[in-house]
């Protein structure tokens, strides 16, 4: 489309053109200029062209060759010839001078920026401008840099004067700061060569004479040097500098606050659990404020039995970090229901989506049962758990292994692996193993390696490992490591833990079997009489429950460790008991509150074959 044709049309563009038209009429009127007052870049055509009347062209540094009072009287000007450059200034011509007609000290002069110019092996100053003047103080032509200018001393200029005048190359030094704290500088050094000056003249004696200074009568070379210069130029980037110092100082309040935030939402201390020894370490990664969201947590659920998870929110920053605060709470929410794995992280995928859909976040959730001596684990897009058995072997925890946390429509499942005594397990978040330019299951491999001859403490294996993947303090990505231990237990250590259990057959006899079976274990264990009694107690109370509301299969479990002794009852019914008020004339619902009365703790869950089992805890004494 011809938009030049059809802006004919719109009525602003009439009425503008009007308007121009009206006023460069008025102008021509009153004898305003002899420029149309629409293009100020010609005058007009018809208009007379003077020049001297010595036939040279008009002075340039004459500004004002437009309109005004000559020397002759009033009337216009004289318009500036074609070949003259002009501006354009309130409507009148000024004459512009061409580069060719600039001297170098006029244009260096005029200059902001600090500039010197040196010339000779010595370096002698040859010329400073107003700004070098301004800033330094005067400067006495032809003494050497290193007397003249000491501040270029002072900034570490004067072997560069030396590289540049060698290499004929320009060569730049940025943020110079003066001793002191004082101003800051960009330098360039540029070479530059000094004209030959013709012989008799003041300058080229003067280079004679300098040429003939040095030892003997001077060779070419050395006469070529004397003709050779360098050209500094100062350029003061001291707001620059400070400006880049607040920004680091920025940088490094946030990413103080970051990190600082993120080590306040991980566990200050870890839960030890009886039957597992945990440790766990987080390094972040890099120096910037842009903070991971790593992250790990050791959750005890009762009756022996632990849940360990680690995650990795994607992205860096505070909101990351906060993400991975959110996600954790809600995993110590949810574990109290003592889910199995795949149905904890079904919930979380849920509340992940509803605080940001844009984050991905990556999650194992494991449960440790010590009676059965397994691992039962989910993944959400996160990096399989190694476990290194007693005799060193190395175990990779299989699928199954779902989609990031957030992205919805996914049937998590949970699986297993053997977590036997003497073996240690650890989870680890990506920026463990993970590389630019190598694939991860190389960096996983490169772990299995590690884990296999590491030996120790889990803390000792947590640093071995950190060393030897080369996680260090400059390390690019966050790094999360979580290592736990199933103890080899022997001697009197052994002593500590005992199991026994007994299958309930049978219909009401089945009562008292459980507690007579309950009196000799406990006895057994030389527990005293009262701690004997109240597990008695505890473990009628479970049974009758169980009897009266229950389906068989059902067992009792008592379990003995070095702080703890566990009562557990399980059936086939997946019916989960609860607490609630008796009433007087209630015969039954007194079981659950007796439970919670005399033991220090209790629960239920559903088990994964379908059932459920209630357990109760009561705190050993110290001995």
């Amino acid at each position: 489309m011809n938009f030049t044709r059809w802006s004919a049309r719109f009525p602003g563009t009439q009425r503008r053109a009007a308007a121009r038209s009206e006023h460069a009429a008025a102008q021509a009127k009153r004898g305003e200029g002899a420029v149309p007052a629409a293009r100020g870049g010609r005058a007009d055509p018809g208009a007379e062209r003077s020049t001297p009347a010595d036939g040279r062209p008009a002075d340039p540094t004459v500004s004002g060759t437009g309109t005004g009072s000559g020397a002759g009287g009033g009337g216009t000007g004289t318009p500036p010839s074609p070949s003259t450059p002009t501006s354009r200034r309130t409507g009148v011509l000024t004459a512009v001078p061409s580069l060719d007609e600039l001297s170098a000290r006029e244009v260096l002069g005029r200059l902001p920026a600090l500039v010197a110019l040196v010339h000779g092996p010595e370096h002698r100053l040859a010329y400073v401008n107003d700004a070098y003047t301004a800033g330094f103080g005067a400067r006495t032509p032809g003494a050497p840099a290193h007397e003249a200018l000491p501040e270029l001393g002072e900034l570490g200029l004067l072997p560069l004067l030396d590289q540049v005048q060698r290499s004929g190359k320009s060569r730049t030094a940025k943020n110079r700061t003066a001793p002191g704290g004082g101003s800051s500088y960009t330098v360039t050094c540029t070479p530059v060569e000094f004209p030959e000056a013709a012989p008799g003249t003041e300058t080229g004696t003067t280079a004679e004479a300098e040429a003939g200074s040095g030892s003997g009568s001077g060779s070419g070379h050395e006469a070529e040097a004397h003709r050779t210069g360098v050209l500094i130029h100062l350029a003061d980037v001291t707001d620059h500098a400070e400006a880049v110092e607040r920004l680091r100082a920025s940088e490094r309040r946030q990413r103080e606050a970051a990190v600082t935030l993120q080590r306040s939402l991980l566990p200050q201390e870890l839960e030890q659990p009886d039957d597992l020894r945990v440790a766990a370490t987080y390094q972040p990664g890099g120096t910037e404020a842009a903070v991971g969201g790593d992250w790990y947590d050791v959750i005890t659920l009762g009756a022996g039995r632990t849940a360990l998870v680690i995650g990795d929110v994607m992205g860096r920053g505070v909101r990351a970090a906060a993400v991975m605060g959110q996600l954790r709470t809600a995993v110590r929410a949810y574990a109290r229901l003592d889910l199995p794995p795949h149905e904890v992280l079904q919930l979380l995928d849920g509340l992940a989506a509803e605080i940001d859909a844009s984050q991905i976040a990556t999650c194992v959730y494991a449960v440790h049962d010590p009676n059965e001596g397994l691992l039962a684990y989910a993944s959400a897009g996160h990096l399989p758990i190694l476990v290194r058995d007693e005799d060193g072997t190395v175990r990779r925890a299989a699928d199954p292994t779902g989609p990031p946390l957030g992205t919805g429509g996914w049937l998590h499942t949970s699986g297993t692996i053997a977590l036997g005594p003497g073996s240690t397990a650890v989870l680890y978040t990506d920026g463990l193993v993970e590389r630019r330019g190598e694939d991860i299951d190389e960096g996983v491999a490169a772990l299995e390696r590690a884990l296999s001859g590491a030996q120790g403490t889990p803390a000792v294996i947590c640093d071995r490992l950190m060393r030897a993947l080369g996680v260090d303090a400059d390390h690019d990505d966050d790094v999360a490591v979580m290592v736990l231990q199933q103890p080899a237990r022997t001697g009197s250590d052994a002593e500590l833990f005992h199991n026994a259990a007994l299958e309930l057959l049978g219909g009401i006899e089945a009562a008292p079997r459980a507690r007579a079976f309950a009196q000799g274990v406990l006895a057994s264990w030389r527990f005293p009489v009262e701690l004997c009694d109240l597990g008695v107690l505890a473990a009628s109370e479970l049974v009758a429950n169980s009897l009266q509301h229950g389906t068989p299969p059902m067992s009792l479990r008592l379990r003995r460790t070095d702080r703890r002794l566990i009562i557990e009852v399980t059936d086939g019914d997946d019916h989960l008991p609860r607490r609630r008020r008796a009433e007087p004339a209630d015969e039954t619902g007194r079981g659950i509150s007796i439970i919670a009365t005399i033991a220090s703790s209790w629960g239920s869950r559903r088990t994964p074959g379908g059932g459920k089992a209630v357990w109760c805890e009561f705190a050993l004494p110290d001995k």
